[in-house]
């Protein structure tokens, strides 16, 4: 699949940049406050405009003399979006009009000798119209005024982005590649975007030992070493909710990060070594079990930890002890700053979506339960017998199962975490939760 054009917005911060992204995608996606510096790292969406197909990128905003850690990271991940860039939209601010870290910024640009748009953003009643002539002095061509908020001149503004690229041949609709979404979640500061960093063989979010770095639910594709497409989603650390009642821009966070788990296929659940499994660990783990999602539990910092005869079988027994909800899941013990076992990460992440997706033929269930029936007989309450006329496989992700029986009253949970046991140990889905549909049948209706 061809790559589309990359068109990247950038400029200092708090000049609307994150607006305009989520006005254009049509989705809140980046988080919008009135706070400088709120967007961190580079953020994308696939735009379409006038039958051309794009991806748009936003960006934190660019700081140019700060020798601050995070402020120069956002400058430097700003600065990847340049390079990677076909179009580039330098935003400026009517309101506070030109500054001398525009100026800065304008020759950062002119140094990437890219397509440069410039926009005077926040143009939003005609008393501001006078203050677009003064961004002619950065040398950048004619200014392009719009406001993001009231959606005013942006479609001026696609035109010129799209003037810029290059002709797209119309194709005929194609089945497109299965791409896995994979979301990697957890606590604040376990090693998420280490992780992602390292699976993507490149810096691609920002990286702090200070918890909170990653605001944004951040979306990236590529291709892994045996081919199979994924795009993997750097989420927020998700902390307890009375740690963040006071703090509105970290709820935005925590809200898109348990959307990532929501559209994921799989999630990688990460817990730190040297914490061991906490109560919140516990909370998010049950969030990605609730929501039906395949799942790999990994130990990262597994390098930082005093390690003697036998650590790796205590541990490994107390993580799936601590997380018994999900035993299911495999469990894998790496470093993400050093890349111990990393490897090892996707071709685990491609067994759990394969199990997850798998379908069982109506026979060979029935014969399993059949089976597991004979072996264990099913429950008698009050003087009546649970009975299973038959099993089908209606969904996968999770794999569904409908049970038809004569009484849901009588399926006990404990007789039908048999069941799933039997199911299990037959068929496999490792790493996956089993879903069961009750649905009652009269014994003269219950025909396969």
């Amino acid at each position: 699949m061809p790559q589309k054009p990359l068109v990247a917005i950038v400029g200092r911060p708090n000049v609307g940049k994150s607006t305009f992204f989520n006005k254009i995608t049509g989705h809140r996606i980046a988080i919008v406050e009135d706070i400088p510096g709120v967007t961190r790292d580079r953020i994308c969406a696939d735009v379409e405009w006038l039958g051309y197909k794009f991806t748009l990128i936003d960006t934190g905003g660019i700081d140019p003399k700060s020798d601050d850690v995070l402020l120069s990271q956002m400058r430097h991940q700003a600065q990847i979006a340049m390079d990677m860039a076909d179009v580039i939209c330098f935003f400026t601010d009517a309101r506070v009009g030109l500054t001398p870290d525009d100026e800065e910024v304008a020759v950062m640009l002119r140094r990437t000798h890219k397509p440069v748009i410039l926009v005077v953003n926040k143009l939003d009643h005609s008393g501001l119209e006078d203050v677009r002539y003064e961004f002619y002095a950065l040398g950048l061509g004619d200014p392009i005024g719009i406001s993001s908020v009231n959606m005013l001149g942006l479609g001026d503004l696609l035109d010129e982005v799209v003037s810029h690229l290059p002709k797209q041949e119309a194709t005929d609709d194609e089945e497109e590649e299965k791409v896995i979404q994979l979301a990697v979640v957890g606590r604040p500061n376990v090693g998420k975007s280490s992780l992602v960093n390292r699976l993507l063989g490149q810096n691609r979010t920002m990286v702090s030992n200070i918890p909170g770095t990653t605001r944004d639910a951040i979306d990236t594709e590529f291709t892994g070493p045996d081919g199979t497409r994924y795009n993997i989603i750097d989420t927020a650390g998700i902390r307890r909710k009375r740690a963040i009642e006071d703090e509105s821009l970290e709820r935005y966070s925590v809200i898109r990060s348990i959307a990532a788990i929501k559209r994921c296929d799989v999630a990688l659940m990460l817990i730190d070594a040297q914490e061991g499994v906490t109560e919140q660990d516990a909370r998010i783990a049950g969030m990605v079990h609730e929501e039906g999602k395949a799942a790999v539990v990994i130990v990262n910092k597994w390098d930082a930890l005093d390690k003697e005869t036998g650590t790796f079988e205590k541990y490994k027994k107390q993580v799936l002890e601590d997380l018994k909800f999900m035993d299911y899941a495999p469990v894998l013990f790496i470093s993400a700053l050093t890349g111990q076992r990393a490897q090892n990460v996707l071709p685990e992440v491609n067994k759990v979506y394969e199990q997850a997706s798998r379908r069982i033929g109506t026979g060979a269930l029935n014969d399993v339960l059949g089976d597991a029936q004979m072996a264990l007989q099913p429950p008698v309450i009050q003087g009546r017998k649970l009975k299973i006329y038959y099993a089908t496989q209606p969904a996968t992700c999770p794999p569904t199962f409908a049970l038809f029986i004569n009484s849901e009253v009588l399926m006990h949970f404990s007789y039908q975490r048999y069941l799933e046991n039997c199911i299990r140990k037959a068929f496999g889905f490792e790493g996956t939760p089993i879903r069961f549909s009750l649905r009652e049948k009269k014994k003269e209706d219950a025909k396969p």
